[in-house]
């Protein structure tokens, strides 16, 4: 989609509100929740979000509006959805699972306050100043992808033991997360004496693309970055790496609840509860300064079984038994 089309869509959505339903959610303190990719596709990380405001006597449309914006990939749409957030301007900005965005936002406003959910280290890029006191008008969750990307190489090494390179497909759009993605998988990647062959996508088309290429490498397994633009495209990469039959590791349950073949990574539920909790807090009068960076450490196995099987895979049994669930 083309950034004058979604503008106009966006434009055209804002104007078929019933006036009375908008004067309403502009009487009650707002909430901007910017997602880095499609609201349709958010629907796990919007209920725990809505349950963590749940949770501080919170509920939209009662006594908190929810302003939704999402940028669908296309990170160039960051600076005016974060203005009319400014502009508006609303009590509290959640940014969910951008990096770019959270930037974005801190660069827009040193007054209104922001929580965060992103999996780089937030004082390295330089978003806070410590994770105990952040400091300023920024404060979240940190889910650290660097030590999960390592584990899930080996879970994958695990399983496909016959793999001696390992495609990686990653998002070039999103340069801090992917770089800082990378780093830790390529030390990883040495270490098992494995072959890291790196994939670029930030589109549809560049996913289809990615996986025509996959096709004429052949590599053993394929690793997909836990980058928000995969998560909304979960469907698609499923589907395509059961067409091209290629064992594929994933960083959430919400792709192997897609027909992934096995998921490593923190509870998505988890994470977007506590940005929920953080923003009801911060409505209550707390400062985000004040509210230590937290770290997520609940830590997920899915194996999907009925993909495996139809890939042809025998799941070791001491893997099933580490599972947290299994899908059949």
């Amino acid at each position: 989609m083309r950034r004058r089309e979604f503008m106009t869509l966006l434009g055209a959505a804002a104007a078929a509100w019933p006036l009375a339903a908008r004067s309403q959610q502009l009487a009650l303190p707002a909430i901007g929740y910017l997602s880095s990719g499609s609201l349709e596709t958010d629907v796990v990380r919007l209920a725990a979000f809505r349950q963590g405001l749940a949770d501080t006597d919170h509920v939209e449309g009662r006594n908190v509006a929810i302003e939704y914006r999402g940028m669908q990939g296309h990170y160039d749409l960051l600076p005016a959805l974060v203005a009319d957030f400014v502009r508006r301007p609303v009590a509290v900005i959640v940014v969910s699972g951008s990096t770019p965005g959270a930037l974005a936002a801190k660069g827009a406003t040193s007054t209104i306050p922001i929580v965060f959910s992103i999996g780089v280290d937030p004082v390295q890029i330089g978003l806070v100043a410590s994770f105990n006191r952040p400091g300023g008008n920024v404060t979240g969750i940190s889910n650290l992808q660097n030590p999960l990307g390592a584990k899930r190489l080996e879970l994958l090494r695990e399983l496909v033991p016959g793999a001696a390179v390992v495609a990686s497909l990653v998002n070039p759009g999103n340069i801090v997360y992917t770089e800082s993605e990378m780093s830790g998988l390529r030390s990883a990647a040495d270490s098992l004496g494995l072959q890291l062959l790196v994939l670029n996508a930030s589109s549809v088309a560049e996913v289809d693309a990615a996986f025509a290429a996959l096709a004429q490498a052949r590599p053993g397994a394929l690793l997909i970055s836990s980058e928000s633009f995969f998560i909304d495209r979960r469907e698609q990469i499923a589907a395509l790496a059961a067409r091209y039959a290629v064992p594929a590791m994933y960083p959430f349950r919400e792709f192997a609840a897609a027909g992934g073949l096995m998921s490593y990574g923190s509870s998505t539920s988890e994470i977007y509860r506590q940005v929920g909790i953080y923003a009801g807090r911060i409505l209550k009068g707390e400062k985000p300064g004040d509210l230590p960076v937290q770290q997520a450490t609940k830590v997920e196995l899915i194996i999907n079984l009925k993909t495996a099987k139809a890939l042809g895979i025998a799941v070791p049994q001491l893997l099933l038994g580490r599972a947290d669930e299994i899908i059949e």
